[in-house]
């Protein structure tokens, strides 16, 4: 394995525009506020999260080669990111997700990651021609892997061979694209994080809690999931060790974009340190209560 780098973030790395207020919003509303822009994907960021915990991340992703492209490189290198692997994607835009949250949460949010989707499989040389990994020889290292890749190339991973070997941590990216992850519940490596509502999507059920969602997942083939369910309880279920379940810190909710990604990355780096599992799922909960209360800038 490459010595450079602790994990592979594979998937989504663009600019986050969020804006966000302290008044009450619905349909139509025009309200006053703070919008701010900042790098962010799914894959961005966990690998910024896990980077605070003293591990190098390494990015698997399409960037564009225009402006928005070039200063977003400079700002994952800054932060600590190994860029080597980056595909440059000649010709299309850099990606970018926009969303506004109102006190009451997230109110509307659109994910642009049309350039990432159009690269395809692209992204993945690296672990395909020898760099990191190959058929012969796949790579066996933790891989973040978030759900904006496309649904074929998605099911193509659940049977590639140079994925056999990984520790694949999977996140959906979104309620929508929950589904997606449908052909990787059953890889023997793959541990999924989502929330309650995510794992209803892909169990076809409804969950009360984390703990039952956990369950169902497993019920439905999984072999290792991690539940969150907001403030209250996030669970973490696998063939092995069955169910626990830990509540989350109350805090004051002030941002919501990123909360569940830094939930995982914090439950990724915990268990890489050696963590046991109760010890590694309170680390995660309390790490994300952090985050949502404004604590962890």
């Amino acid at each position: 394995m490459n010595t450079t780098h602790d994990i592979l973030c594979i998937g989504s790395v663009l600019w986050d525009v969020i804006g966000r207020t302290e008044h009450s919003m619905r349909i139509g509303s025009d309200e006053p506020g703070r919008i701010k822009r900042l790098p962010g994907g799914v894959a961005m960021n966990i690998a910024m999260t896990v980077q605070r915990f003293g591990l190098r991340p390494a990015l698997l992703t399409a960037i564009g080669r225009d402006a928005e492209g070039e200063e977003l490189m400079a700002e994952c290198s800054a932060r600590g990111m190994v860029t080597d692997f980056v595909h440059r994607a000649s010709g299309l835009p850099t990606d970018v997700y926009m969303a506004i949250e109102g006190p009451q949460g997230l109110v509307a949010a659109l994910a642009d990651a049309h350039s990432l989707e159009a690269v395809g499989e692209a992204i993945l040389s690296p672990l395909e021609d020898g760099t990191l990994g190959s058929t012969a020889s796949p790579y066996s290292g933790v891989v973040a892997l978030d759900g904006n890749l496309t649904l074929a190339l998605l099911n193509d991973l659940a049977e590639r061979t140079s994925f056999s070997a990984a520790d694949l941590r999977v996140a959906p990216a979104s309620p929508g694209k929950a589904r997606r992850l449908l052909p990787l519940m059953s890889h023997p490596g793959a541990t999924l994080y989502v929330n309650r509502e995510e794992a209803g999507y892909l169990a076809q059920a409804s969950f009360d809690n984390a703990l039952e969602a956990a369950e169902g997942l497993l019920d439905a083939g999984a072999n290792r999931v991690l539940v969150t369910d907001g403030g209250s309880f996030a669970a973490d279920g696998s063939k092995t060790h069955g169910v626990i379940q830990t509540p989350c810190p109350a805090v004051r909710v002030r941002r919501i974009t990123g909360a569940g990604d830094t939930f995982m990355a914090a439950h990724i780096a915990a268990e890489i340190s050696g963590k046991r599992p109760m010890d590694a799922l309170a680390h995660a909960q309390e790490t994300a209560a952090r985050y949502v209360s404004g604590e962890d800038t």
